[in-house]
């Protein structure tokens, strides 16, 4: 396969005569090899996913309110499943420490056989849970306990899924199979939410209340388990094993993640706060937003909901595809810029409160997130060298997500109480795409640069410091 000139721009180059070659140059990797490492990769994001829907459709998040917590105070059952949800993201980031640069010392698939395995795990038992009623105050307790060890597991799943999507996939097509990661992201939430709409048309209120809701949370352990045994059977990366060959594993990961990547993991956690802020507030807050504030109803919302999952669903591999043509950047800015320039109005259709206006501003804040998941997958993994791109990306992106994913909703909703006014989502939006323009334009484009050359100094400064290095040493 020939491969595209890096572009002088980007963090690496091509190789000096005794750099091995990577795996993706010459024959290219093995197609049926990377279509497994997509899918298994997917599916991990797809089960987490899959919770984030499961819990925080509009029956659910009213319904795990009143199950796990004494009724003392009327109409806070919404906030109080976004604080624990909120409370998960506090783990986050300290699994990003243990999972991520143990992911670049053991190898990506056998931390991400533990990850899976944790979070379905974890969503399995809030189904077996008892409740407020039976238990007490141990009730909201074991919850908290369980989202902690789900947020703890989570930490260290998204940065090895992206890590091992991009570097299986050839230079050429990382951004058309990196998408795939998002597209678990968009399949899962839309399966969870889809799945307690079904639940909730079967079966009678009191049905549902009753015993009905755990249903979608048993069914995460035996996805789990197909998403084990799927991820048992690839190897682990190219890239990882060439490195283990080379004898170039970082000795220390965490001490040379933070002390030589810091720069650029202070540029991933703004991106990031753009990202956060438009996921959490589409998926998680948005379908209560639409029932609580705006007045819609819980069948009519959930499938405003699932309608633009699924549109999102239909464009965001072909943008993944555009991105290996034209750049991951110019994605990016167009929907930071985007998100400056159309929440407000994208909030002032749903202010109408007919289903109409309503699925055309969710649809507009869908259509400015899509682009940005899209690239993702394919931007974030290089932004790191090989020794440390699954703990730096771990930590950074889970530092980003436990201080403005998990806090979203809550925040909002909060903020919203407080003020009165429902334009609160849109001001944050226009926030953090205001912060996320300048980690933007200051990353470099990797788009048609291979996985492997990522922090390698460009062809120009390496032979500038050995002509450097020839004249001291003729002096």
């Amino acid at each position: 396969m020939s491969m595209s000139k890096p572009p002088s721009h980007g963090p690496a180059g091509p190789a000096g005569p005794g750099d091995p070659p990577a795996p993706d140059e010459g024959r290219g990797a093995d197609p049926a090899a990377v279509k497994k490492a997509v899918v298994a990769s997917a599916m991990g994001n797809c089960i987490e996913w899959f919770d984030f829907g499961v819990f925080t459709a509009g029956v659910m998040t009213s319904i795990i309110g009143t199950v796990f917590f004494p009724h003392d105070a009327a109409g806070s059952a919404t906030l109080r499943s976004f604080a624990l949800i909120a409370a998960a993201f506090v783990a986050r980031p300290f699994g990003g420490l243990f999972f991520g640069p143990l992911g670049d010392r053991l190898g990506r698939k056998r931390v991400l056989a533990a990850t899976i395995l944790l979070m379905s795990g974890s969503t399995f038992c809030i189904g077996i849970l008892p409740g407020y009623a039976t238990i007490g105050v141990a009730a909201p307790i074991l919850l908290l306990l369980v989202r902690l060890v789900q947020g703890f597991s989570t930490g260290g799943e998204y940065g090895g899924a992206a890590t091992v999507i991009a570097e299986y996939a050839p230079t050429r097509r990382r951004g058309f199979f990196g998408s795939f990661l998002e597209l678990g992201t968009l399949a899962g939430y839309a399966s969870g939410a889809g799945l307690v709409l079904a639940v909730d048309l079967l079966l009678s209120r009191q049905a549902m209340h009753s015993w009905g809701w755990r249903i979608p949370f048993l069914i995460a352990l035996p996805l789990g388990l197909v998403g084990l045994y799927v991820r048992s059977r690839i190897e682990d990366t190219p890239a990882f094993r060439q490195m283990e060959r080379a004898g170039a594993k970082a000795r220390s990961p965490l001490r040379e993640t933070l002390a030589h990547n810091w720069r650029m993991i202070l540029n991933l956690i703004g991106i990031v706060f753009l990202l956060n802020v438009a996921v959490y507030t589409l998926l998680t807050f948005m379908p209560s937003y639409l029932t609580d504030n705006l007045a819609t109803g819980e069948v009519t919302a959930q499938l405003i909901t699932i309608g633009v999952e699924l549109a999102m669903i239909a464009v965001i591999v072909p943008l993944g595809a555009l991105s290996d043509r034209i750049g991951r950047k110019p994605l990016l800015l167009a929907a930071a810029v985007g998100f400056l320039v159309l929440s407000w109005p994208a909030f002032a259709l749903m202010q109408t409160e007919r289903a109409l206006g309503v699925a055309a501003g969710y649809a507009i804040i869908g259509g400015l997130l899509v682009p940005i998941q899209a690239v993702i997958g394919a931007t974030f993994p290089a932004m790191f060298p090989t020794r440390v791109r699954y703990g730096a990306f771990a930590i950074g992106y889970n530092v980003s997500t436990s201080l403005f994913g998990g806090t979203c909703a809550v925040l909002v909703g909060s903020l919203i109480k407080a003020t009165g006014t429902n334009y609160i989502p849109a001001f944050y939006l226009m926030l953090a795409a205001l912060v996320a323009l300048a980690p933007i334009l200051l990353i470099p484009e990797t788009a048609g640069v291979p996985i492997q050359r990522v922090g390698r100094p460009r062809p120009r400064r390496a032979a500038a410091a050995r002509s450097r290095r020839l004249d001291l040493g003729t002096r």
